[in-house]
């Protein structure tokens, strides 16, 4: 699905998050993505769905909404891969406006230089951008980027675009353990921050399977000894993001699966969250056994907890 939840979010509250890249396309291929490798590289931006499309998923899901009386506090881009690469990322955003609900996007950066990409970013009213590192042999051992793209490049464009941006810029820092949690690298971190000047600062650590097996998470005296180098050099609001989503925060229809589906395709759900949504509405278990059968969903372990997420690989129709 296209449109999708919503799901919980501690920075945009409940967000009805929208699909615009199919899997998995993107500029980098992170360590730490919880939607695996990426497999389609690229920095070309096109046309993925037509706008009518979004425009028509996200109506029917209000309309859903509406009938359950949920409260949504954003739309958010949150799609399998880098949602700049859409070429029609502005005319969505235009489309969205029809609804009065705020528009969110949340971006790796890498495409803000090109002066369209800017363009686009500029009418949405909440913009994070990621910035994992600012030295060169980090940033491209954690992001893993496409080889064409230059970093200095990003970072004026993220500085140029925070110099006329109108809504709320943020910043979104992964810490992986001994990779970019080192003082030498926030500090670097923090003094690109001092520069553009966010709104907040985002620290987070990996909560979710990563693409890959051996990453893990910040310590937690990392993360507040990082928190701490970023707020005195920057001067920077920090907030860390470590913890993870209640049940109630994500919304399944009568149609569970399909919610379940489109929901993990870019949000791996604990199995925990799903056995509570079952038993609430009554709903074998043997719903996510079929799934499993039918390769339709793989599950994974990270940190002693098993999560669902949609098998991006498998073409097959529910």
């Amino acid at each position: 699905m296209i449109v999708y939840g919503p799901v919980p979010s501690r920075r945009l509250g409940h967000s009805i998050g929208i699909n615009n890249i199919p899997p998995k396309t993107c500029s980098y291929s992170c360590i730490y993505c919880q939607l695996g490798r990426t497999d389609r590289m690229q920095v070309k931006r096109r046309e993925f769905y037509k706008p009518e499309e979004i425009f028509h998923g996200a109506e029917l899901k209000i309309k859903q909404l509406n009938s359950k009386n949920e409260h949504v506090d954003y739309f958010s881009f949150v799609p399998d891969g880098e949602p700049t690469l859409d070429i029609n990322l502005g005319t969505e955003i235009d489309l969205l406006r029809y609804f009065d609900i705020k528009i969110a996007v949340i971006t790796n950066a890498s495409l803000i230089w090109m002066d369209d990409v800017k363009e686009d970013l500029m009418k949405a009213d909440w913009v994070s951008v990621s910035i994992d590192a600012v030295d060169e042999d980090t940033w491209r051992k954690i992001d893993r980027p496409h080889g064409s793209l230059r970093q200095q490049d990003i970072f004026n464009g993220i500085i140029e675009f925070s110099k006329t941006y109108k809504g709320t810029l943020v910043t979104e820092t992964m810490l992986v353990d001994g990779v970019n949690d080192h003082d030498a690298c926030i500090k670097k971190v923090a003094e690109h921050l001092g520069v553009i000047h966010p709104k907040k600062a985002y620290l987070l650590v990996p909560t979710r399977p990563p693409a890959e097996n051996s990453i893990k998470r910040s310590s937690r005296e990392s993360l507040v000894n990082a928190a701490e180098i970023i707020r005195s050099i920057s001067g920077a609001h920090v907030e860390c993001i470590t913890g993870d989503e209640k049940e109630e925060g994500f919304f399944f229809s009568e149609d569970i699966v399909n919610d379940l589906l489109s929901i993990s395709s870019v949000h791996p759900v604990r199995e925990d969250i799903v056995n509570e949504i079952l038993e609430k509405r009554n709903v074998d278990k043997a719903v996510i056994d079929d799934l499993l059968k039918r390769d339709m969903i793989v599950e994974f372990l990270y940190e002693g907890k098993k999560f669902y997420r949609k098998n991006l690989k498998n073409k097959q129709k529910t």
